[in-house]
């Protein structure tokens, strides 16, 4: 136990050796109390301590001599079963606060007798980090071509990935150049000089090489050249990861070819594309005029349907009415025929009492002559009457001469405008008909115009469209142009 007298003066001694060394140590008695941190330790902790409390709220640096090693364990019954049971140095390593410590925990014996523990302190990060590089460096190895050089270029070592890529055994590069993986002209070139000088620099080189390998053998690698510095900045060593990428860069050669015949293929089908198309739009232009014009005719042929149709409906009108004034005239000729016919009658008459006035002149004549003397007067007045009687009878001839004038005049205006009447009738039938036949065309030719007027507005639209086709046709061609020039890209 700490404090008896020859045990407390032989750990004092060490103690003091202990605050000497640049280890970070601290130790504990028997019942886990810290009795020493070295300053190394206390540096280390103090640096972190801000994060430790975070899971460690009764940690402080300042006051861990005198307190337990429970402060830092979150389940200290565990470890005390783990130190109690410890006949050996033990070593773990603790995540706490985001940080990671390496400890190294040995039993500290004085002859037989335990009399305390050193525990040796790190900070994993370093030796964590160097062992997730050292295993990324033996994936890439397994994976990958890797090859060491000099800063100046010479080959000191290569693995067996990049040994096999190349067909060569190790002694038959370890000593030589780099330039025996080049070509004659590139070897010999101010770029090639250029590339182990921007090496030197410390700039790294990354891209897809041409490699000569054993026999003249051609082989395409992507890769990088990393050159590798030491701890005051200096490049020691350059070191190239690789991959073998020479059947990719055949087949992308390939592909190059079967891209330039493809595209080619295209660009001939595009361009006849577009030159019928702009065929097809100069001929939808042409038919769209002539729509256009045939459309404008048929608007015309309309409007002059329209005229004639009018025309033709006053000369029905015009024909009706001449007609029904030819049947009036024709009844009134009629009634004149009639009139005249009783005028005859009314003349017969006439003539009749004429002749019996006549005769009762000439029996007045006689019975004057008879009577002598006496009837010398009434001699007188019978011929006066004989005379008015001539006269009428006279009259009467020359009214019934008119009157049979008249009756052969009406006879022939009757005849007359019976050929009239017929006459009308066939124009009044061929008007009506010609009116029937000017109104369907009218409504044919207004059909007419409103089809064109539907093929105007479908041309029109068809137009748009093959402008639109050939738009899309210069935007495709376009796209392969761009797509084209991307493969060639690629296939690089």
């Amino acid at each position: 136990m700490f404090g008896r007298g020859k045990t407390n003066r032989a750990l004092g001694r060490k103690l003091a050796a202990l605050d000497a060394l640049r280890a970070k140590v601290m130790v504990a008695d028997t019942d886990l109390n810290i009795v020493h941190v070295n300053p190394a330790v206390t540096a280390l902790l103090r640096e972190v301590e801000g994060d430790l409390r975070k899971e460690l709220p009764r940690l402080d640096v300042n006051r861990l001599v005198g307190s337990n090693i429970d402060v830092f364990h979150k389940n200290p019954s565990h470890q005390r079963k783990l130190l109690a049971a410890l006949t050996k140095p033990y070593g773990a390593t603790i995540k706490v606060g985001g940080h990671q410590f390496d400890l190294l925990v040995t039993p500290l014996t004085e002859g037989t007798e335990r009399i305390g523990f050193v525990v040796e302190w790190a900070d994993a990060k370093e030796r964590l980090e160097n062992l997730d590089y050292a295993t990324q460096m033996a994936a890439i190895s397994r994976s990958q071509a890797v090859i060491e050089f000099t800063t100046d270029g010479i080959i000191t070592k290569a693995n067996d990935n990049f040994l096999k890529v190349m067909g060569y055994r190790l002694d038959e590069v370890v000593g030589k150049h780099h330039n025996i993986f080049v070509e004659q002209a590139y070897r010999d070139s101010a770029e090639y000089s250029r590339f182990w000088e921007t090496l030197r620099r410390g700039e790294f080189q990354a891209a897809q090489y041409k490699r000569i390998g054993k026999g003249g053998k051609v082989v395409w690698i992507e890769g990088a050249y990393n050159p590798i510095f030491d701890e005051k900045g200096r490049v020691t060593k350059v070191v190239k990861f690789a991959v073998d990428v020479t059947a990719q860069v055949s087949l992308l050669n390939n592909l190059k070819v079967m891209i330039d015949k493809n595209f080619g293929e295209v660009d001939q089908a595009l361009h006849l594309s577009m030159g019928e198309a702009h065929s097809a739009n100069d001929a939808a232009g042409s038919t769209s005029a002539s729509v256009q014009a045939v459309a404008a005719s048929a608007e015309e042929l309309v409007a002059s349907i329209g005229e004639i149709s009018q025309s033709m409906s006053r000369a029905r009108s015009a024909t009706d009415g001449a007609f029904d004034r030819t049947v009036a005239v024709a009844a009134s000729t009629d009634r004149l025929a009639a009139a005249a016919q009783a005028m005859n009658g009314i003349v017969g008459l006439i003539n009749s009492i004429a002749g019996q006035i006549n005769l009762l002149a000439l029996n007045a004549t006689i019975e004057a002559a008879r009577a002598g003397e006496a009837g010398k007067g009434f001699a007188v007045v019978a011929s006066e009457v004989k005379n008015l009687a001539n006269q009428a009878g006279k009259a009467t001839e020359q009214i019934s001469a008119e009157i049979e004038g008249i009756q052969s005049t009406s006879t022939e205006v009757a005849t007359a405008l019976n050929a009239i009447r017929e006459a009308v009738a066939v124009v009044r039938e061929h008007v009506t008909g010609t009116a029937s036949a000017v109104e369907e065309q009218s409504a044919v030719t207004q059909n007419m115009s409103s089809n064109m007027q539907t093929a105007s507005a479908a041309v029109a639209t068809v137009t748009a469209n093959i402008t639109a086709i050939s738009s899309a046709v210069s935007q495709v061609a376009g796209a392969v142009e761009r797509t084209k020039e991307a493969a060639h890209v690629l296939v690089r």
